[in-house]
């Protein structure tokens, strides 16, 4: 077992290793000083769904920087979503009026992200009464059936893919314009998109294309539903799966496209090790994600806005748990977990373990500090719990109370002060609002214990989170070091409860957790380091094992790589509950130093490093179909 004191990692830099050994002779230019022009497609482009969104956005600045205006992203419309950041300007260049003259359904504007990239959204509505055709053709020129899954997001994949589809054959047929280079590239994103990349294989004029995978989506489902799936992934017969799953035309999709592709690619090796187990080709590039890091003038800067939002959480805190009790602040941690409600796969299981685990070692210390454990995720929910919701009210009320007693006393001293008096508390206190702040301590007790679950969830017997508090007994009794907070909805500064966007809340947490079992990449760790906040990922998680085979490991650098290969669940578990104590047991100014470490990590993981990948698939991508027969 490693030894938990090297846990915690990361110091120098290290050049990335070759994903495959003949990735450098097909990333040659050709003809490398004609211009380029990028398409990029995802269903998350002006629309916010998940990671992939991220990636995109994030890296927005670097592309432009490299492509200039040369660069198109693509994806489909949803109105809702538009209106966010979507400004329609129309067609900006003679192609695109090509295109808005002979294609129904498509929006051409600019996203409202820095960078403000050229975008066409395509309304799919326009397409609905083709979907049976689409479907017929996707079998009989592809082999997909489809015919036994009617889901809708299905549906939204057919209808865009085939609109798509249309729409690069008709790009591909102006070679006259001058206002697109004669070389161009596509880039799609994902299953959602692949049949554009399954039908270019067909055209008479076919787009050189990249093909990148986040995440295969039959992995997702063993690895949710196996604890062995990493032990059996080169056995698996991935045919009987899929229909077992009832998933076969998006597995089918998706392993198409990737072997349609010029360029196939993972966003990480342990993504590409299950891509070519599952999907039948391995990656020719990884392509690591990276992030916008905001830098500060002064390391203190950062520091201050992890004091400024701690004290944010400490207001929810208060309002939440001291109604029923207290417990000193100054010696209380913040633990969280965040991401897609994937229970086994993003590690909830085992952090909910580790919390139970580490409750009852605090319990035998004496005068133990308090831990606040936050699991933030997307679940069924009917409402904010009324009891929740009420206890915050009152605390506000409360602060505002002390707020105008602060400000009468403030006025009250400082007459005293004037007449050469140094006052007693009940001089400055009036009788008036000694009165009222009795009352509102009064209104504000409870004898019930403080809640564990923020919200009314639709399915409360049911839910695995909540099942496995319960069997815990993670009750947020006086007497646990360990408090347990479920928030099963999406952060946000506008909400009633922790008025804090997800970004403010992580920088005002101690640590990030996230043990995941399934992580093709993970970008909840990189979030946290990036925000000098420390943080745990595991070396099945992609970033954690990028960190592992790209970074030299140091001891106490702010981020822990968590062993889950070819370790069982309990050992991991005493891995990361030994390294959590270590972290509880570091005084306020080792923890200050560690979030200074924590801080300079975040270069590591910039767009500006690992940019290069992309901008090297899409070159192997020209220079492949060039030389292709």
């Amino acid at each position: 077992m490693p030894d938990v004191s090297q846990l915690y990692e990361i110091i120098e830099f290290t050049t990335m290793p070759d994903p495959l050994q003949n990735s450098a002779q097909d990333s040659s230019p050709a003809d490398a000083d004609a211009p380029v022009h990028l398409f990029e497609v995802a269903f998350e482009v002006c629309n916010q769904v998940g990671g992939i969104y991220t990636v995109i956005k994030t890296k927005i600045p670097h592309i432009i920087e490299h492509y200039g205006d040369e660069y198109t992203l693509i994806g489909p419309y949803y109105a809702d979503a538009a209106a966010l950041e979507f400004e329609e300007t129309g067609p900006d260049r003679d192609w695109m009026r090509t295109l808005a003259d002979k294609i129904p359904g498509l929006h051409m504007g600019r996203w409202l992200v820095t960078g403000r990239p050229r975008v066409i959204l395509i309304d799919t509505s326009m397409y609905r009464e083709r979907i049976s055709d689409f479907r017929f053709f996707l079998w009989k020129d592809h082999g997909i059936d489809t015919a036994s899954n009617m889901e809708a997001d299905l549906d939204e994949a057919i209808l865009f893919g085939f609109a798509t589809s249309e729409l690069f054959e008709l790009i591909q047929s102006i070679t006259t314009d001058a206002s697109l280079p004669v070389k161009r590239v596509a880039h799609f994103h994902e299953w959602q998109v692949g049949i554009p990349v399954i039908r270019n294989g067909r055209s008479r004029r076919p787009i050189p294309t990249v093909f990148t995978t986040h995440a295969t989506i039959l992995g997702r489902y063993i690895a949710s539903n196996r604890s062995d799936f990493y032990e059996v992934l080169d056995s698996i017969d991935a045919d009987a799966e899929a229909a077992g799953y009832n998933i076969f035309p998006r597995f089918g999709i998706e392993r198409a496209a990737a072997h349609s592709a010029t360029i196939f690619t993972s966003v990480s090796h342990i993504t590409g090790r299950e891509a070519k187990a599952l999907l039948g080709r391995a990656p020719d590039e990884v392509l690591p994600n990276g992030i916008q890091i905001t830098r500060f003038q002064a390391m203190h800067e950062f520091q201050n806005l992890h004091m400024k939002y701690k004290e944010r959480i400490h207001d929810f805190v208060m309002g939440h748990f001291f109604p029923s009790y207290t417990f000193d602040l100054n010696r209380t941690l913040y633990f969280f977990i965040s991401g897609r409600y994937e229970y086994k796969n993003k590690g909830f299981d085992l952090f909910i373990e580790a919390m139970h685990e580490l409750n009852q070692r605090l319990k035998k210390r004496t005068n133990p500090p308090t831990i606040v454990s936050f699991i933030i995720t997307k679940a069924a929910i009917k409402n904010v719990n009324v009891t929740a919701l009420e206890n915050q009210a009152r605390f506000d009320d409360m602060r505002t109370l002390c707020e105008d007693i602060q400000s009468q006393m403030g006025s009250a001293l400082l007459t005293a002060a004037a007449h050469g008096h140094i006052p007693e508390l009940n001089e400055l206190l009036s009788e008036e609002s000694e009165v009222r702040l009795r009352r509102s301590i009064q209104a504000f007790r409870s004898k019930l214990l403080p809640r564990i679950v923020t919200h009314d969830p639709v399915h409360d017997a049911e839910d695995a989170i909540l099942r496995h508090i319960r069997h815990r007994q993670l009750f947020n009794q006086a007497d646990d070091p360990v408090k347990v907070v479920f928030h099963p909805d999406f952060l946000s500064a506008h909400s009633p409860l922790l008025q804090l966007d997800y970004d403010e809340f992580v920088r005002g947490c101690h640590m990030g957790i996230f043990p995941g079992y399934y992580e093709p990449w993970g970008y909840t760790p990189l979030e946290c380091v990036a925000s000098g906040i420390p943080a745990v990922t595991s070396d099945l998680a992609g970033f954690g094992s990028y960190a592992m085979e790209n970074i030299m490991l140091s001891r106490s650098q702010g981020l822990m790589v968590l062993p889950r290969l070819n370790y069982s669940f309990d050992e991991s578990l005493h891995m990361l509950v030994e390294a959590l104590e270590e972290f509880i047991n570091l005084n306020q100014r080792e923890r200050i130093e560690l979030r200074n470490r924590t801080e300079r990590l975040g270069d590591l993981f910039d767009w500006t490093r690992l940019i290069k990948h992309y901008f090297d698939a899409h070159t192997m991508a020209l220079t492949r179909q060039m030389s292709a027969p």
